[in-house]
């Protein structure tokens, strides 16, 4: 109520000083005027510091502390990316690190999968071919013998039609035995 009595002072001064000035008064300072104006004047910024611009620079300050930490919470984001992008490139490189080495080994085991597969076609094919030829051996040493019983026979025949008589078994024996004799002599010479 002090307040408003001293506004309703100020204002009724003011008012009055135009009427005073008519009356030639002059220009006159009033000291205390100026000190309540001035009281008054420091008790408004007060009050409007206490009920305006502490609560608006309080607010000011969390909201400027707000967006200070969101800005270190950015910057931090922005590390772990710039982190998180490093370990996924290197994860990445020993990936492909890996992959190239377990191709390596596939291909290399493939190789000496193939090098032995190689190897032992070789193996049977060649046990195949000397059984092969022992096989050609055997029947042309069976196909020989067969062929000497039959020369043999027709021989023993020719003489037996060129003697005009019959041959016994020891003197045919005797002369077949000669025959292969000379038959494998001759044969050896080639």
């Amino acid at each position: 109520m002090d307040f408003v009595a001293v506004v309703a002072g100020t204002v009724r001064h003011a008012l009055s000083a135009p009427a005073q000035a008519e009356t030639g008064a002059g220009l006159q300072i009033n000291f205390f005027w100026v000190i309540v104006f001035s009281l008054n004047f420091i008790l408004f910024l007060t009050l409007l510091y206490v009920f305006a611009l502490g609560p608006v620079s309080k607010l000011l300050a969390e909201r400027r502390e707000r967006i200070e930490q969101g800005l270190r919470d950015a910057e931090q984001a922005r590390q772990d990316r710039e982190s998180a992008e490093a370990e996924r490139a290197a994860a990445l490189a020993e990936a492909r690190r890996e992959a190239k080495e377990i191709l390596d080994r596939s291909q290399k085991v493939a190789q000496e999968i193939r090098e032995a597969d190689i190897a032992a076609t070789r193996v049977e094919l060649d046990r195949m071919r000397e059984r092969a030829q022992a096989d050609i051996e055997g029947e042309k040493q069976r196909a020989i013998a067969d062929l000497r019983a039959e020369v043999a026979n027709l021989a023993l025949e020719a003489a037996s039609k060129v003697i005009g008589e019959s041959m016994t078994g020891e003197r045919q024996r005797r002369l077949v035995e000669d025959f292969l004799k000379e038959t494998a002599g001759s044969e050896r010479k080639r």
